[in-house]
């Protein structure tokens, strides 16, 4: 029996895993006020580690009985994509949040906390600062500013060996373009296995639910000289309330759909206007892959939208197969990674 935790913002996320079986899952929410006497998301580990103690006291489980513990990576110094043995390197990078203050550096800290005295394994996999980049990707156009990896490299990976299995190969037998449609998006041309090159899903390509993605530069730097924002207040706007957020007030593409259904035009070209700007982030990877593109997979939580699915593959179908699989699942996207590393799929290695 091996534990997952995937710590958020306002909850952690965990389940019980016996190989491929859910035993428990539970999400441990946190209101508002629960989380306001914390100033950094550290300060918040005891809080964490003892509702994830008392989820497994409920399911009548003591830490000393799991196999493991695997949890959601931070965002670390670049690694490559794989499965990494939490260490105390790990631990400081995520306790002092040395790139960014976000809740998924909370998950090795959880799992260590509870291991804590145990000789029991505890990991992490495929975090979202995974880099496989080659030099000639990191190029902006002005020296100052290279591109910088951040990928949704959990889902994209699980989802990438479903679709190598289903082809009866392994995943470094293929090439392929996987499209992670959320909140936020990342598409991502996989060289044989590997993350080769992405959009930033905070600064570049399409734009999403909530985010602006690429912005016309001069214009961008215009905007925020306009009205004395700050610098907080302009990331705000370019992460949490653009995209079809600024156009239509709503990130919920069912509200979208329901809109277009009922004959709002504004609506329909906006949303259009995402697939448009999806298959063109597409077609640009493709050319990173030199049209050498066995599959396009879509995936994520738009993926559920059969109207967005039919507007993109109208577009892209010309490069690849396209395949569909709808939706995401961090818990499990886990496990699988724990079940390659036990069958020998994907070895152990060393966050450094």
């Amino acid at each position: 029996m091996i534990l997952v935790i995937n710590p958020g913002s306002t909850s952690t996320k965990v389940a019980l895993y016996e190989g491929e079986n859910v035993l428990a899952q539970e999400s441990l929410d946190y209101s508002a006020v629960e989380l306001a006497p914390f100033a950094r998301i550290s300060d918040q580990l005891e809080m964490r580690v003892q509702t994830v103690a008392n989820f497994l006291a409920r399911h009548g489980v003591q830490a000393e009985q799991l196999k493991a513990v695997i949890a959601r990576g931070g965002i670390l110094h670049p690694v490559s994509a794989g499965i990494y043995a939490v260490n105390d390197r790990m631990l400081r990078d995520c306790f002092e949040a040395r790139i960014a203050q976000h809740a998924s550096n909370l998950g090795a800290l959880i799992a260590h906390r509870l291991l804590e005295g145990t000789d029991i394994p505890c990991y992490i996999a495929d975090p979202v600062s995974v880099d496989e980049f080659e030099d000639v990707a990191r190029i902006s156009g002005l020296k100052e500013l290279l591109r910088r990896s951040l990928v949704h490299a959990l889902n994209i990976r699980k989802v990438a060996y479903n679709i190598a299995k289903a082809h009866g190969k392994a995943l470094d037998e293929m090439n392929m373009i996987v499209a992670h449609l959320g909140g936020g998006i990342s598409i991502a041309p996989l060289c044989h296995g590997r993350i080769v090159d992405v959009n930033n899903a905070n600064e570049q390509g399409p734009f999403s639910p909530e985010r602006a993605g690429g912005l016309p530069a001069c214009s961008l730097v215009r905007l925020c000289f306009e009205g004395g924002a700050t610098e907080a207040e302009v990331v705000k706007r370019l992460t949490r309330t653009g995209g079809l957020v600024s156009y239509l007030g709503t990130n919920d593409a069912r509200e979208v759909e329901a809109r277009i259904a009922a004959g709002n035009q504004e609506a329909a070209t906006v949303y259009e206007g995402m697939a448009y700007q999806i298959a063109k982030e597409i077609g640009a990877m493709a050319t990173v892959l030199e049209g050498d593109v066995d599959v396009i997979v879509l995936t994520g939580g738009l993926a559920k939208s059969s109207m967005l699915m039919q507007w993109i593959r109208e577009r892209v179908a010309f490069i690849a197969p396209v395949e569909v699989i709808a939706g995401e699942n961090e818990l499990e996207a886990l496990n699988d990674a724990y079940l390659r590393l036990r069958q020998g799929i994907e070895t152990e290695k060393t966050f450094e």
